[in-house]
């Protein structure tokens, strides 16, 4: 997330109360989470775990719960709660700005585009030229939709990533300040769910086909012409380049990659990087070929076992 106008590190500081260590006219443009990060952006950290990743990170400011060694060139900000100041600094920036419109005063809308009744479309939403977007379809604030874009009823578009950090009596939400972009001639089916990113964007690439009863998580990157049939599931921050098919029912978990051409088998469960042009299968999932020589030498075990015990 871009803020609205470049603040100092005395700004910041002072908007969530808090230390800092660093100059204070040190310069500050935006705020990301640990994926997206950027020069001029503040990242936060609130387990030792994480301290070098976020320190070492392109982020030049570091909402930190520790007083460490500051890398040069960039400055600390020492909070007793990082996730709550993050959190608060997102608010700050990003006020609650509910439009209760069908379409809102802000939303875009390209030539020969039929929007069909029950239709939501939030703030700064952009909906490109000849789009069809089918009854019950909900567009939450700051996405923007394509050219030739098909979304069948009921699917949803940016809606908060599942993004909690666990406290002693309830989880505390992480506010979601990210958007959804979806390219050209993308064709999304009925009671589909793309989420938003935490600070950046979840991009559904040109060409891509979804079936229906599909979740793509929050800042993933679905790369051009990949193709994802009914019950696909995908995590947060995923990586799927170009030309990827995930058959139906697949689950993919975050943070791994998914090389340009592969596919994943229906019903698989992906744990790992696909290498580019290879299909894997099973859960864990793993190479196809090897997988289904292992589902065959299991057919196999109930004959040895009894071939073994007869003796």
């Amino acid at each position: 997330m871009k803020l609205p106008l470049a603040h100092t590190l005395r700004d910041i500081a002072a908007i969530i109360n808090c230390e800092f260590n660093g100059q204070p006219d040190h310069i500050i443009t935006g705020m990301n989470e640990i994926h997206m990060v950027e020069a001029g952006d503040i990242v936060f950290v609130d387990h030792p775990k994480y301290y070098d990743k976020a320190l070492h990170s392109k982020a030049t400011t570091i909402l930190i719960n520790k007083q460490v060694e500051c890398p040069t060139g960039k400055a600390l900000l020492i909070s007793e709660d990082p996730f709550r100041d993050y959190n608060k600094l997102v608010r700050y920036f990003n006020p609650i700005n509910y439009s209760s419109k069908p379409k809102s005063d802000t939303a875009i809308v390209g030539e020969n585009t039929v929007i069909m009744p029950g239709v939501y479309l939030g703030n700064n939403v952009t909906v490109g030229k000849n789009c069809v977007l089918h009854p019950n379809v909900v567009v939450y604030d700051n996405c923007h939709i394509g050219d030739n874009v098909i979304i069948h009823a009921n699917s949803v578009i940016g809606a908060d990533a599942f993004y909690y950090k666990k406290r002693p009596d309830f989880f505390d939400k992480m506010i979601s300040c990210g958007s959804v972009v979806i390219e050209n001639n993308v064709e999304i089916g009925a009671l589909c769910t793309i989420d938003k990113g935490v600070s950046g964007i979840t991009r559904i690439g040109e060409g891509t086909k979804i079936d229906n009863h599909v979740q793509i998580g929050h800042d993933t990157q679905v790369g051009k012409m990949c193709l994802f049939a009914s019950g696909v599931g995908v995590a947060g921050v995923v990586t799927i380049e170009d030309g990827v098919t995930l058959w139906g029912q697949a689950g993919v978990r975050s943070d791994v990659t998914l090389g340009k051409g592969s596919v994943l088998l229906a019903q698989s469960g992906l744990g790992e990087d696909i290498p580019a042009g290879k299909t894997y299968f099973g859960t864990p999932a793993g190479e196809a070929r090897g997988k289904m020589k292992e589902v065959a030498a299991l057919k196999m075990l109930p004959d040895l076992i009894k071939k073994i015990s007869d003796k």
